[in-house]
């Protein structure tokens, strides 16, 4: 797992910047949310995020070498692999779940009409999966 030592960071160092070297980049994010709802092969979280591809194999990259995720192999020929969260990467649910409540209140209008009644927190999906 990848840690971030608080000396190399600008600014007030704390665990905040250094949780945010290592998950702050949005698609890093969002990559964890669509693990977390199921989504483990490549194309599938592409798809979720809408990301371009290049972006989410970099995202896959660094958060596997954060300890984040796992990747483990599901076919050989051609090579694909499935994607999940680790404990680290579990844990970060929660913060999730805190960011889709936030921007629930504040950053998105209660009459758009493309937000959804069925958001629910991540932790609540977890069980029905």
């Amino acid at each position: 797992m990848t840690t971030v030592g608080l000396e190399r960071l600008p600014g007030r160092p704390c665990p905040i910047a250094a949780a945010l070297e290592l998950v702050g980049e949005r698609w890093a994010m969002l990559v964890v949310r669509e693990i977390a709802l199921g989504a483990t092969h490549f194309g599938d979280i592409v798809r979720g995020t809408g990301a371009p591809r290049d972006r989410i194999a970099a995202r896959l990259k660094a958060l596997e070498a954060a300890g984040v995720i796992t990747r483990s192999p599901y076919q050989s020929s051609p090579p694909r692999h499935e994607y999940r969260l680790t404990a680290s990467g579990e844990d970060l649910i929660p913060v999730l779940d805190a960011l889709l409540a936030w921007g629930k209140a504040h950053a998105v209008a209660a009459d758009d009409p493309a937000r959804l009644p069925r958001y629910r927190p991540l932790r609540d999906l977890k069980g029905s999966r």
